[in-house]
C-alpha cells in the first residue's frame, strides 16, 4: 500500500487525508499543534460558492488608501513587518490588472463548479453527519455608489455561471429582520452555504483520519528526497519514510517549501472575530457588511462577527481591538448587538497575493505535492482541494484547468 505524509492537519490536511485513506492510500497526518487556533475552526463557517473574485484587483487597490486611515479598518498592515512583506505587496498589486483578475476568476470559477458536491462526497468518506444547509447571504451596501460598484463585481461573476438578485433594503430587512439600521442597497446570493460549525467539521475529520490511519503531532522540520523514499524529519529528529508527500501546512508551508529549492509568495492574512452564545435574537443567513469587511454567520456556537485583513506576522500579537471594531460597527445595523460576552478569536489565513491556492504537485519532483494559501476561502476549497490532491498524490495527469495554481508561477 502507498504511504503518504500529509505535512499539516487543518481543514485542508485532513480532508485530504480523509479522501486519501478512501482512496485506499496509508496516511499519517503530522501537525505541530492541535490545540491551537487554526483559520480552519475560527472561519466564519459560510461555503461561499459565489466568491470567485480574487482580492487583488483594480477596486481594492483603489479602496486600500481609504482603509489604511482607520486603524481598525478592513484592511491593516503592521508597519514593522513591512519590510518581510513588501514582496508580497508588490505582487499582489501586479495581480490587481484586469487580465490577471479575469485569470484568477476563471480559475476559481473552475474549482467553484464542482466544489459543493466535493463538499457532500467527503462529507460521506468520513462519516460527517449532515453540517451544511443552504441558507443563501446577503451583502449589503452603505451607499448607491457602493451598490453600484459591487453590481459591476457581481455582473462579471455572473458571467462565469454565478446567481444573485437586486434587492431592496426593505427587502433585507424582511429576509433578516434584526436588520434595524440604515443602509442603501442589498444584494442575495441564493447559492451560498453555511456549516453548523467549522471547529466541529475539522474535529470530526481529524476523528476520521485518526480511526483509519495515524493523527501525529509533531513539526516537520524538513524532507529528504534523495532516495527512493522520502524521508519526513520532525523537530526532535526522528525520520520516518513514506512514498509521497502532501505539504498543507498553511502559512508554514513555506519554509518546507524553501528547503525544497523552490520559492513561494505567501503570508497570513489575520482575520479576527466574536462569538456571542445568545445574542437575543436570530440572523437566518450570513450578512456581510461590504463596505466593512466583515461577515455576521449563524453557527450551532452561536452568532460569529468576523472577518477583515490585517497583514502582519504570523507570531505578532493579537490586536483585539479589530474584533471589538466590527461588533461596534455591526451595532450600526443590528443595534440589539450584546455590548459584552463575544468570545474574541484571531486566526492566520495562509494567503498568496493572485488568491489562487497553490494545489499542485512539485515541477520536479511529482512525489510532493502542495496544497496550500487558500486564503478566505480554506472551508469553501477545502473539499475540492482534497480531491484533486489525492489525483496528484496518486500520479494522474494534472488537468489543464489546474495548471493557473502551479507553484511554478511563483519560480
Amino acid at each position: 500500500m502507498t504511504t503518504v505524509a500529509v505535512i499539516g492537519g487543518g481543514l485542508i490536511g485532513t480532508a485530504s487525508a480523509a479522501w486519501l485513506l478512501a482512496d485506499g492510500f496509508e496516511v499519517t497526518v503530522f501537525e505541530r499543534d492541535p490545540e491551537g487556533r487554526p483559520a480552519s475552526a475560527g472561519n466564519a463557517g459560510v461555503i461561499s460558492l459565489p466568491e470567485i473574485s480574487p482580492l487583488a484587483r483594480p477596486g481594492t487597490l483603489a479602496s486600500v488608501p481609504g482603509w489604511m486611515l482607520d486603524p481598525l479598518g478592513p484592511l491593516t498592515l503592521r508597519a514593522r513587518d513591512l519590510p518581510a512583506l513588501t514582496p508580497w505587496l508588490g505582487r499582489f498589486v501586479l495581480s490587481a490588472r484586469p487580465s490577471q483578475v479575469d485569470h484568477a476568476t476563471r480559475a476559481l470559477g473552475f474549482l467553484m463548479k464542482t466544489a459543493l458536491a466535493d463538499h457532500q462526497e467527503l462529507a460521506r468518506r468520513a462519516g460527517l453527519a449532515a453540517t451544511m444547509r443552504r441558507a443563501g447571504a446577503l451583502y449589503l451596501y452603505d451607499t448607491d455608489a457602493g451598490f453600484r460598484s459591487g453590481l459591476a463585481e457581481w455582473k462579471e461573476r455572473a458571467r462565469h455561471g454565478v446567481d444573485y438578485q437586486e434587492i431592496t433594503a426593505n427587502d433585507a430587512r424582511q429576509m433578516v429582520p434584526a436588520l434595524k439600521g440604515g443602509f442603501a442597497r442589498a444584494l442575495f446570493a441564493p447559492e451560498s452555504w453555511t456549516v453548523s460549525s467549522p471547529l466541529q467539521i475539522l474535529l470530526g475529520l481529524r476523528r476520521a483520519v485518526a480511526a483509519r490511519g495515524k493523527f501525529q503531532t509533531a513539526a516537520v522540520e524538513n524532507i529528504h528526497t534523495d532516495t527512493d523514499k522520502i524521508a519526513v524529519v520532525t523537530a526532535d529528529g526522528v525520520e520516518t519514510l513514506f512514498d509521497r508527500i502532501l505539504v498543507a501546512g498553511g502559512v508554514w508551508s513555506r519554509d518546507l517549501v524553501r528547503k525544497l529549492g523552490l520559492h513561494v509568495h505567501l503570508e497570513t492574512e489575520r482575520g479576527y472575530n466574536t462569538t456571542f452564545s445568545d445574542p437575543g435574537f436570530e440572523i437566518e443567513m450570513p450578512v456581510f457588511f461590504t463596505a466593512h469587511g466583515f461577515v455576521a454567520t449563524p453557527l450551532e456556537e452561536g452568532l460569529r462577527v468576523g472577518g477583515a485583513v490585517e497583514l502582519a506576522a504570523v507570531d505578532a500579537p493579537p490586536n483585539f481591538a479589530r474584533a471589538a471594531a466590527m461588533c461596534r460597527k455591526m451595532r450600526r445595523y443590528v443595534p440589539d448587538l450584546p455590548e459584552i460576552g463575544g468570545k474574541e478569536w484571531m486566526g492566520c489565513r495562509p494567503s498568496t497575493p493572485d488568491s489562487l491556492p497553490v494545489l499542485g504537485a512539485h515541477p520536479k519532483d511529482p512525489r510532493i505535492v502542495f496544497a496550500f494559501g487558500h486564503g478566505h476561502l480554506g472551508l469553501t476549497l477545502s473539499a475540492v482541494t482534497a480531491r484533486h490532491a489525492s489525483g496528484l498524490v496518486a500520479g494522474k495527469p494534472r488537468e489543464r484547468s489546474l495548471e493557473p495554481f502551479g507553484i511554478e508561477r511563483f519560480q
